[in-house]
């Protein structure tokens, strides 16, 4: 471990050693040309002292280095960079992401600050100041594959499925084999109902990661909404069985059991997704209507304590969402079991 720490040393401080070379010319030429924008040797001086502190997790001396630099010289873009990302590391995204748009504003042409800057305003779920940030790193990198990614994940973070295709595909072009890419490609197609090109491009994403149960799901969800729901009973097995504790695969197979008419196993599906997600509202209004399913006899009667088990269902789904999909047709419900 020694070693280690020593070689890590060296090593960065052959940087520095760099840093100070190549900054210190700067601020050579400073003192014989003293044009505007050169960065100052005090400035210099501080910055690589915060570099040192920063690669030995001593965040709060290389923030405080930094603030100097930066009030010595206020066009001093790597130090706005470095205060980025020290901000970052101690999850101070508000200050994060101020020093990383001063830095794209100090140099406008810096891929990195623009990503970067992407990347707080996205953990900020600041989405559409993310997307403008991913927009122009795409610009400077035309061929980034995660930028491009980013950028179509914000675009439908913002609900905006033009632009999320729209860089979806030129993601995809840039690396087709990329599983992430068609479940994204997947997702925008499935929203705006294009379930045939919603299908293929989560089939190409489970070519490209054949385990990932997410994928299993989304894909298992289309085939229901398309009729072919023993393929999708099968798809949301396999989820469950790579991920347990997954609420929405336990919910969607409870949905396909009933278009199946196996209500055992969908009482038990959804009753499974609310030990998960005990809030799940969609949950408890399919799990009410398993009930009466399952309890409803030859004759077409249904016992007492089934119907106010299901409506009780019921009223728990409206008390968590009131203002659900179809709320009139569960009132009904409500109203025509409750006699």
């Amino acid at each position: 471990m020694s070693n280690r720490k020593d070689a890590v040393f060296v090593i960065h401080l052959c940087f520095t050693g760099f840093i100070l070379f190549f900054l210190a010319g700067c601020a050579q030429l400073q003192q014989k040309q003293k044009p505007e924008g050169l960065l100052s040797e005090s400035a210099v001086d501080l910055y690589v002292d915060a570099v040192m502190h920063h690669e030995f997790d001593e965040n709060e001396k290389a923030i405080d280095k930094l603030r100097g630099a930066v009030k010595v010289n206020e066009q001093f873009s790597l130090a706005y960079s470095l205060l980025g990302e020290v901000y970052r590391e101690i999850r101070d995204y508000e200050n994060s992401a101020a020093s990383y748009a001063k830095a794209t504003e100090l140099n406008p042409w810096s891929f990195n600050d623009h990503f970067d800057l992407g990347r707080v305003y996205r953990i900020m779920k600041k989405f559409k100041l993310a997307a403008k940030a991913y927009v122009r790193a795409c610009e400077l990198k035309p061929n980034h594959l995660d930028a491009h990614i980013n950028t179509a994940e914000c675009y439908y973070e913002l609900k905006d499925y033009v632009n999320a295709l729209d860089y979806g595909l030129r993601a995809e072009r840039i690396g087709p084999q990329v599983g992430k890419i068609q479940q994204i490609l997947g997702d925008i197609y499935e929203l705006q109902k294009e379930h045939e090109q919603a299908i293929a491009a989560y089939k190409r994403a489970l070519e490209a990661d054949s385990t990932n149960p997410d994928i299993m799901t989304s894909l298992g969800v289309v085939y229901l909404k398309t009729g072919l729901n023993e393929p999708a009973k099968e798809l949301l097995l396999s989820a469950i069985e790579i991920q347990p504790d997954d609420n929405l695969a336990h919910k969607y197979l409870g949905y396909c059991y009933l278009k199946l008419n196996e209500t055992d196993e969908s009482v038990e599906s959804y009753s499974r997704a609310l030990e998960i997600d005990p809030n799940d509202w969609d949950s408890h209004r399919g799990l009410g209507v398993a009930y009466i399913l399952q309890g409803r006899k030859s004759d077409n009667s249904i016992p007492e304590e089934i119907k106010l088990k299901a409506v009780s269902y019921w009223k728990l789904s409206l008390e968590l969402n009131p203002d659900q999909p179809n709320q009139d047709r569960l009132l009904k419900l409500i109203e025509y079991y409750s006699k």
